[in-house]
């Protein structure tokens, strides 16, 4: 509301919250009022601002964002982030070299979910997860292919699987002559 102040032949107007009032008083005092109430808007919309928080894109969801793969961690270990949704496992990266990884695995779907990684340098897998639950699964993994699946009731084959290959990866050889003299 707004409160019209009589000072010694001026005018002021003041911007209040409560009610509209008209005082005949020295300019001091009106400076001073002015001031307060000020002081009293700016606090409050500080506590409004810090009550609703800094972060967000603005449409009010609570959704994370998703964080890049760590590579600093720990030296010579580089974590890959593995989406477990219902029915599909999403990789942070298709890329991979030989060396140590840390599956960092989070059921982001609304049924229970593990993430299973089977190859070369064996098989390895993380405890059943309950929706929103994480889990990291620490594998040295080695040239070759490896299958990356949901080993949770059928999972696999409802489609929660896929497949990557760790560079360096030689095609097997046939040692076995072929009849036919090469044709």
């Amino acid at each position: 509301m707004t409160a019209t102040t009589a000072t010694t032949g001026t005018t002021a107007t003041t911007a209040t919250t409560a009610t509209t009032a008209t005082t005949a008083t020295t300019g001091t005092r009106v400076r001073t009022r002015h001031r307060i109430v000020l002081g009293f808007a700016a606090g409050g919309l500080t506590a409004v601002l810090a009550a609703c928080g800094g972060g967000g894109d603005g449409d009010g969801s609570t959704t994370p964002t998703p964080t890049p793969p760590d590579r600093t961690a720990e030296t010579g270990v580089t974590q890959v982030n593995a989406d477990l949704a219902d029915f599909r496992v999403t990789l942070s990266q298709q890329t991979f070299e030989p060396g140590v990884y840390d599956f960092v695995a989070k059921n982001t779907g609304g049924r229970d979910h593990a993430l299973e990684i089977v190859g070369p340098g064996g098989e390895n897998h993380t405890e059943t997860l309950e929706p929103g639950a994480s889990a990291t699964l620490r594998v040295t993994l080695r040239s070759g292919t490896y299958e990356v699946y949901c080993p949770v009731d059928g999972h696999k084959d409802q489609g929660m699987k896929t497949e990557i290959t760790v560079g360096g990866a030689e095609a097997p050889v046939n040692e076995t002559p072929s009849p036919g003299n090469g044709y």
